[in-house]
């Protein structure tokens, strides 16, 4: 873009040569001292338009660059910030076991999809599929995704009553919850301390959401060692939420595997913070009722 000359410097030619010669000799002197002088709030730079010098349009360059730069600053958001905009997340609601939540679909920024397959539809507790031996936690829905090692589902069951020695909510702790569900989470014939023991919990804490108290909990969980990584190695890293009703356990776990973390952690935090159990409809189906019918 071409800007049209101030009439104010619209001059004849012949004066301009002394002017040039003027600013040969201030453009020396400024090399030299390697040096802009501004006097007072930039008044320095503020100088009649029709005595032009160098030195002022050095600064008034700088200055330009620097109120650009500050502009941008403030009209653009952090990445930090627009990865948060970005993710497009939606929901599930199981009307059967009444509880929801949101999971991620969609980076449009990256062009990244989510590549869930629901591999357990929402169903009722008596007929989904049991985590341990004795059959008390149970799955009643799960998502993958394959291809990035993403796992969603939705467990319910009762208390343990090794962690849990009271029916008043009030008083559970994270740990106690969180120690409560793991003890049940194995699809092997161990003790309860040898199922713990495949699990590490690294942090537990509650939050009272409309007045009811939901515990959130991260844990590692030890998986078979395979030819590309040693067994200390090879981990699975878990966020989980977990709320009662009805004298069950209602837990929600994302995992993905540890080295994957940093990259999917955020994602399926958003996730488990969005688990909230949802006012019962005429479809829910309350775990107490019928629970060794699988059909």
């Amino acid at each position: 873009m071409v800007l049209s000359p101030s009439p104010s410097l619209s001059i004849p030619n012949s004066s301009l040569l002394p002017h040039h010669l003027c600013f040969r000799k201030q453009a020396r002197s400024m090399l030299n001292h390697k040096k802009c002088r501004i006097h007072g709030k930039l008044q320095g730079i503020a100088c009649a338009t029709s005595t032009p010098t160098s030195q002022n349009g050095f600064c008034r360059r700088d200055l330009v660059l620097f109120g650009l730069s500050s502009s941008l600053s403030i009209m653009l958001p952090s990445l930090d910030s627009l990865a948060e905009e970005e993710l497009k997340m939606t929901s599930l609601v199981d009307d059967v076991n009444s509880y929801s939540y949101l999971y991620p679909v969609e980076l449009p920024s990256k062009k990244f999809l989510f590549k869930w397959v629901e591999s357990r539809k929402p169903e009722r507790y008596s007929s989904a599929a049991p985590l341990s031996p004795d059959a008390r936690l149970r799955i009643v829905s799960e998502r993958v995704d394959i291809i990035d090692n993403l796992i969603i589902s939705v467990s319910i069951g009762p208390p343990n009553s090794q962690f849990i020695k009271t029916t008043d909510k009030k008083t559970w702790t994270a740990k106690d919850v969180a120690d409560s569900v793991l003890s049940d989470k194995s699809a092997l014939r161990v003790t309860s301390s040898q199922r713990m023991a495949e699990s590490s919990v690294l942090d537990a804490h509650s939050s009272e959401i409309d007045g009811e108290p939901y515990w959130y909990y991260e844990y590692l969980v030890r998986k078979s060692p395979t030819k590309t990584a040693q067994e200390s190695n090879l981990f699975r890293h878990y966020v989980a939420s977990t709320a009662e009703r009805d004298g069950y356990l209602y837990s929600l776990n994302a995992s993905t595997l540890s080295r994957q973390w940093n990259k999917m952690g955020p994602f399926l935090e958003k996730t488990v913070a969005s688990f909230r159990l949802i006012p019962p409809t005429e479809n829910y189906v309350p775990p107490y009722k019928d629970p060794w019918r699988f059909w």
